[in-house]
């Protein structure tokens, strides 16, 4: 389904960032800040339920909101969406690859079932992946436009793409092997000017860390996170933005860690 706002200016006159999993949380976040900085947007999420609310807020920075369902596993039709979304809304100047699903239930790596790890993977890593690829070929395409757009890619994924976590390792190895994805599109997209970029979040205070708050509050208090609090989907939002602007093109392939300095390295 594809719900569409009221036209406020004409189609092109503002860069197009494309959002997935935009609904809530993070995504949500990152959309408003990137409407903020005049980005017109496509959400994508599995529901619409939030869409709304987001959208919304988005289009009171008087830019164009537009919202897809979809879901990010099923990567056959990654292609025809990005087609649909240009035919819409035109060509997608930013892609923010922000979409994932948690472990169903954390557990014993060695209890592990191929269910939770296919639904992990094909989710954050197969469909993030193919629907990147949908979206570099349409950037690769358009890369001599001369509209005044910087193209970027920016891929959220998490500390846990470096920090081990055995209780829930289908999602460490989802999320590392999004940092794979950033570098290998760098290299390809480089020559093009498009950058792409990883970002990843720490311990963030979202829907999908309500069940183990109470668990992270005392190890926060203990100093897990050195600046000593949660982090908040705008600390994420911030960063994003500042890397789809352009600004930082030539820093390419990067990762930028925002955790408090959780992933630092400590005796």
């Amino acid at each position: 389904m594809a719900t569409s706002s009221p036209v406020l200016t004409p189609r092109g006159e503002r860069p197009l960032a494309l959002v997935t999993g935009a609904r809530r949380g993070i995504g949500a976040s990152i959309a408003i800040e990137l409407a903020q900085r005049g980005f017109d947007l496509a959400l994508l999420d599995i529901d619409d339920d939030g869409a709304h609310e987001t959208m919304a807020a988005a289009e009171s920075h008087g830019v164009r909101a537009r919202f897809y369902r979809h879901d990010l596993a099923d990567s056959a039709a990654h292609r025809a969406l990005v087609e649909r979304i240009v035919a819409d809304c035109g060509p997608v100047a930013c892609l923010v690859n922000n979409a994932g699903v948690s472990a169903e239930q954390r557990g014993d790596l060695l209890e592990l079932n191929e269910q939770s790890y296919d639904r992990v993977v094909d989710i954050n890593m197969r469909g993030t992946f193919f629907l990147t690829q949908a979206v570099a070929r349409h950037m690769a395409a358009h890369a001599g436009a001369q509209d005044g757009y910087a193209r970027s890619i920016v891929t959220v994924s998490s500390v846990s793409a470096e920090l081990a976590s055995t209780e829930r390792g289908e999602y460490c190895m989802s999320k590392a092997g999004l940092g794979m994805l950033t570098r290998l599109f760098a290299l390809r997209l480089a020559p093009l000017g498009i950058g792409v970029f990883e970002v990843r979040p720490g311990i963030i205070r979202t829907p999908m860390t309500e069940g183990v708050a109470a668990r992270y509050d005392e190890r926060i208090a203990d100093g897990i996170v050195p600046m000593r609090r949660w982090g908040v989907p705008q600390d994420v939002a911030s960063a994003v933005a500042a890397l789809a602007s352009g600004q930082m093109a030539f820093a390419t392939g990067s990762v930028l860690n925002i955790d408090g300095a959780l992933s630092v390295p400590r005796l």
